[in-house]
């Protein structure tokens, strides 16, 4: 049996990204251990709808639920993907605060050497956030903008959608690659 994968979803816009990843990932057999920030409630409300995840997550934690057993290194899971990831979330993560649990599973991740990856949701970006950015890829982490890949000539923003959440959950590298790789221009 595959170990879980944590999703977290914060309040940055981009709720999509994550709901596309939860598919994604519960398509590969993975168990989703699910939390959800209060500005991520906000905006999976506002972009994809309330009970987007229902059914999707093996089991949801409250954000403020700092003894769950994500939040301890001892319990097995093959990474965790932040999708949308805010730059409040990306700021506790790169300085350890870990006074939630999105926070405290992420420091976990990043003390156990685990994938983490950080779908960061900002423009323009400040100096704070590009010093958060370094910190967590110093760390180990993986910082990965939802940037869309125009090469593809996608058709809708349900496509960018799909390309970005596939290679954020290959970020993780626990399954083989789902996104659609650049064919050099061969037509």
């Amino acid at each position: 049996m595959k170990p879980p994968v944590i999703l977290a979803v914060t309040g940055a816009s981009g709720a999509a990204i994550g709901l596309r990843a939860a598919e994604l990932l519960a398509e590969l057999g993975f168990a989703i251990e699910l939390v959800v920030s209060a500005a991520g409630e906000r905006t999976l409300l506002e972009e994809v709808g309330p009970h987007a995840l229902s059914g999707i997550a093996a089991r949801r934690h409250a954000v403020d639920a700092v003894g769950a057993a994500i939040a301890s290194g001892s319990y097995p899971v093959a990474g965790m993907l932040v999708a949308p990831c805010s730059m409040r979330s990306l700021a506790a993560i790169a300085h350890g605060l870990a006074d939630n649990l999105i926070a405290r599973a992420a420091d976990v991740q990043l003390k156990e050497r685990r994938p983490l990856v950080l779908v960061a949701r900002e423009a323009p970006l400040n100096l704070a956030h590009l010093r958060s950015m370094t910190a967590v890829t110093k760390m180990g982490g993986i910082v990965l903008p939802p940037v869309p890949a125009f090469y593809l000539k996608p058709r809708s923003v349900a496509e960018i959608v799909d390309q970005i959440a596939r290679r954020a959950v290959d970020a993780l590298k626990i399954a083989p690659p789902l996104a659609a790789a650049w064919d050099g221009g061969a037509h």
